[in-house]
């Protein structure tokens, strides 16, 4: 029939089990030039400790999902592909030696670390969800510590340690940095009139209540009418506080009136924090024993914890509107100071925030979150009943504080 030439076989007809490719492949270790190499294992990246893609793409279990959406695995074999968790593992064990201010310092450092309130909701739940499957024994397969520890440190950062429910956004120590500098640089420009003194302090005092009642010991439920009237009261005393003092100080060196907004502050804290929290102090919290045993409600623990939350949260505003009026009436003594007024607000806040980032892990520290009560200094009645179970196998009782 003529010359014979080679053609590439029609579209309908199989000439070779090789796939048709459009360029060469590269020439590996091992593998015959020209033939396609089989599809690479997913496996999960080294932690990154970012966020955004990277985080997306290094969390436990990511490769394993991309994996089932590439070939079609389906739930079930997802389960059934959970890992078991590392031997000795403890997810909910302390990282650090919460009995030392060092060992809590480190904890809070990391729970209250400003860019988690940056995370996206999805990868919060996605945190829950490992954290839930380490509790029960299980984890993503090719889960590393860090990749876990740093599930729980997002688990710690947005969910209440006694429900175990999302927290607001505001409410959360992670959001006290940039909300408190926010408000406290504000606080500490704008003193000068009543009007200014009043709205920020009903807007710090608004804030402080969406704090106080998200990090509340959740065992002892509050009504929205005492919601309410501790909004009220607290709001009411910082701004009578406040006013008052700024009256009084018209006269009196400038440094003085610098210092009326700690004291308002102070002064509502006192206020705020037990009328939020009055439900425990009227009901009592719930005590146990070592190994989370409950043992009943103590009104004297409930009285303990909340003193030292007022103590925290004072000692977290102390050095930011003490220090601060000290430096910026030096600072604005110079003329360069006295040319850029505008920008005297902006850099309050910004000091503000320098003082928190390190006040707000420390102030947390003072106290261990998981406060302990001697037996002995108990009510008589919950005393003689856990003596009457127990004997004298319960030197203490211990109960969750709040923040």
């Amino acid at each position: 029939m003529g010359n014979c030439v080679t053609h590439a076989p029609p579209p309908c007809v199989s000439a070779s089990p090789l796939p048709r490719r459009a360029s060469a492949p590269r020439e590996g270790r091992g593998w015959r030039r020209g033939w396609p190499r089989p599809p690479a294992t997913p496996r999960p990246l080294p932690p990154r400790g970012g966020r955004g893609r990277s985080a997306r793409r290094d969390w436990p279990g990511a490769a394993t999902r991309r994996g089932a959406r590439q070939g079609g695995l389906g739930a079930a074999q997802l389960r059934a592909e959970m890992a078991a968790v590392p031997l000795g593992f403890d997810i909910d064990a302390p990282r650090w030696d919460q009995s030392t201010f060092a060992g809590r310092l480190r904890h809070f450092l990391n729970i209250t670390d400003p860019r988690t309130a940056l995370v996206p909701e999805r990868e919060l739940d996605r945190a829950r969800e490992v954290v839930a499957g380490c509790r029960a024994g299980l984890v993503p397969p090719g889960s590393s510590r860090e990749q876990l520890l740093y599930a729980k440190k997002l688990y710690d950062s947005a969910f209440h340690p006694d429900s175990g429910e999302k927290m607001n956004l505001i409410g959360r120590m992670s959001f006290q940095v940039p909300g408190g500098m926010a408000l406290t640089g504000c606080m500490l420009q704008f003193y000068r009139t009543v009007p200014a003194v009043v709205f920020w302090q009903w807007v710090n005092q608004s804030f402080n209540a969406i704090v106080n009642y998200t990090n509340r010991n959740a065992a002892s439920p509050i009504s929205l009418a005492q919601i309410g009237v501790a909004y009220v009261t607290a709001t009411g005393t910082a701004l009578a506080t406040a006013v008052g003092l700024n009256l009084y100080t018209k006269r009196a060196p400038p440094l003085l009136a610098r210092w009326v907004p700690f004291a308002a502050v102070a002064a509502a804290n006192c206020v705020n924090i037990p009328m939020m929290r009055q439900q425990e102090i009227i009901n009592g919290v719930t005590v146990t024993d070592e190994d989370n045993n409950e043992l009943g409600r103590s009104r004297r623990a409930a009285v303990k914890g909340i003193a030292q939350v007022v103590v925290s949260r004072i000692t977290m505003a102390a050095p930011g509107m003490i220090i601060l009026p000290i430096i910026m009436e030096r600072l604005e003594k110079f003329p360069f100071m006295q040319r850029i007024r505008v920008l005297h607000a902006p850099l309050q806040v910004l000091l503000c925030g320098g003082f928190l980032l390190f006040m707000v892990p420390a102030a947390c520290a003072l106290f261990p979150q998981r406060c302990s009560l001697a037996l002995a200094s108990l009510e008589s009645e919950l005393r003689d009943s856990i003596v009457a179970k127990h004997g004298d196998k319960v030197p203490y009782v211990y109960f969750n504080k709040g923040l």
